[in-house]
């Protein structure tokens, strides 16, 4: 797994040159100008801006309360900004069709429908391949079950699943393995980590597991620092 940078991200010179640049700004998981705030008037963040490359995995780092969570959301278009755009690969979301930009948060019991068996709900998301399905350690016996019939680590895999199967271009990923125990976590990211490399897959990553950002980031964003 890649080592974590404090600042900028791990890049050749030839990364520095004006044509790169130019490349990097047409394909990136974009915020710019971001502000947010709670019915009632309390302001989770004010022109926030950052951008994430394909192939990058990014760390959001913030004390608790700051809205990464909400942060996340936004990114994959379930919330929409007070003010700003995100921008994937320089079109504004909402965007027609499947969302490039997939979540997969810390409670999966939430994102499935529990009158559903498995096979249905992954089915929902198209073609999950054999790569996805042994690499995420699926086993067959729990297509046919129900999500409460499931613990919540099992449910999690499918949730992971499915969001690698709409084949996005950038993986947000809140918690994601926080209920897992540290050698399931340790393969579920060992996983994500050569899936993303493979496919060029952004990844973006909020986990309160300073080791676990360690091994996982390319680069470290505090989200405070972009908020002044």
């Amino acid at each position: 797994m890649g080592k974590a940078t404090n600042g900028e991200a791990c890049a050749t010179e030839g990364q520095h040159l004006a044509s790169g640049r130019e490349h990097a700004s047409a394909r990136a998981l974009e915020v710019r100008g971001l502000s947010f705030s709670y019915p009632g008037g309390r302001q989770l963040f004010d022109d926030l801006s950052v951008r994430i490359e394909p192939g990058e995995r990014v760390a959001f780092i913030a004390p608790s309360g700051f809205g990464k969570t909400t942060l996340c959301r936004i990114l994959a278009g379930y919330l929409a900004p007070d003010e700003g755009s995100v921008l994937v690969d320089g079109a504004a979301l909402p965007l027609r069709g499947v969302c490039p930009v997939q979540l997969i948060g810390q409670h999966p019991e939430t994102m499935v429908d529990p009158r559903m068996r498995m096979r249905a709900i992954m089915e929902e998301a198209g073609p999950v391949g054999d790569e996805i399905v042994q690499g995420l350690g699926i086993h067959e016996a729990w297509m046919s079950r129900h999500p409460h019939e499931l613990s919540g680590g099992e449910l999690q895999r499918f949730c992971i699943a499915r969001a690698l199967a709409a084949n996005p271009r950038y993986l947000i990923c809140d918690e994601t393995t926080a209920m897992f125990d540290a050698v399931a976590q340790d393969e579920i990211w060992r996983f994500l980590v050569e899936f993303t490399q493979r496919h060029e897959m952004g990844l973006v990553l909020v986990s309160h597991s300073p080791s676990l950002v360690d091994r996982v980031a390319t680069r470290v964003v505090k989200l405070t620092d972009l908020d002044e």
